[in-house]
């Protein structure tokens, strides 16, 4: 099965499980509980796909990683929440739709975000209780370390900062490796950790996900400047107003595309070494390469 149908026949299902991994949300909450849901609509659920396909990589079927695969989308959609707050990147779009505090208002906003990412861990600790004790508490070691300070965090707070700043090539690396690279890292670890992946293993698939999640946000810093707003469902152009530290500000926009390309190639090559898996994986750095949105 080709890269694209894997990803939308995968992202279905994760569709399909998410309700059962949020709370219930008492009347009193007012929004709180609509906002989470509006914040979890659209998306390919690229990240949950992943944790899905690295285990089944190593012999373990996608929907026995389930709780984890929404674990993974949950925090990712609250971290677009977060990110799209007037604090922040004060973006009135995202996916297509109003983001989160323009459909509600900031202060749910904040707090459905807030509370997307406790369910995140609500989730990875059922996937514990399912009976993969040890190599769930590995993952969640690990989804701590990449969402705190080390990881989202200090990422996100390093792109703010660099607004303020010249375009740095090594501060641009940061941002990219801690902002979004990790985690698509982290997707590939989680679902091979729980299949039970040797060391080798583990690591060559480690060594995908950081070029892939390399390869994911150079491409989404050409399609800012690039791309197609209709198409992508967010303002483009918005880095450039921010001031952010991206590739294309950095490099110039001919050797950031060279980067990317170069970036492609490793992680197809890493990808086609793997011990199963190998046509998603491949086709998966393509797809993220020839992606308009």
């Amino acid at each position: 099965m080709r890269a694209q149908e894997t990803l939308a026949q995968d992202a279905r299902l994760i569709d399909a499980a998410l309700p059962h991994y949020l709370p219930s949300v008492a009347e009193q909450a007012g929004s709180l509980g609509p906002a989470m849901r509006h914040s979890l609509e659209g998306g390919k659920r690229l990240r949950g796909v992943i944790v899905g396909r690295a285990a089944a990589t190593f012999g373990l079927a996608p929907p026995a990683v389930m709780p984890t695969a929404c674990a993974f989308e949950m925090l990712h959609a609250a971290t677009l929440v977060h990110d799209d707050l007037p604090a922040i990147d004060n973006s009135s779009l995202r996916r297509g739709r109003p983001s989160c505090h323009i459909a509600f208002d900031e202060p749910t906003a904040l707090l459905a975000g807030d509370a997307l990412i406790i369910a995140a861990f609500r989730a990875l600790a059922e996937q514990g209780l399912q009976g993969r004790v040890r190599p769930a508490l590995r993952v969640v070691a690990e989804f701590a370390e990449l969402t705190g300070a080390a990881g989202l965090i200090g990422g996100e707070q390093a792109d703010i900062l660099g607004e303020r700043l010249e375009p740095d090539l090594a501060l641009v690396r940061y941002i990219h490796e801690n902002k979004t690279a990790k985690l698509i890292c982290g997707a590939c670890r989680a679902g091979a950790i729980l299949a039970g992946a040797p060391g080798p293993g583990l690591q060559a698939i480690s060594d995908y996900g950081m070029k892939l999640g390399l390869l994911f946000q150079i491409t989404d810093d050409l399609l800012d400047v690039v791309g197609d707003q209709e198409a992508m469902g967010k303002p483009t152009g918005a880095d450039q107003a921010a001031g952010k530290q991206t590739y294309p500000a950095a490099l110039g926009l001919e050797a950031a595309r060279r980067e990317a390309a170069g970036l492609a190639q490793e992680a197809a090559d890493l990808g086609a070494q793997l011990p199963a898996e190998v046509e998603f994986w491949t086709g998966l750095t393509q797809l993220v390469v020839n992606r308009d949105k």
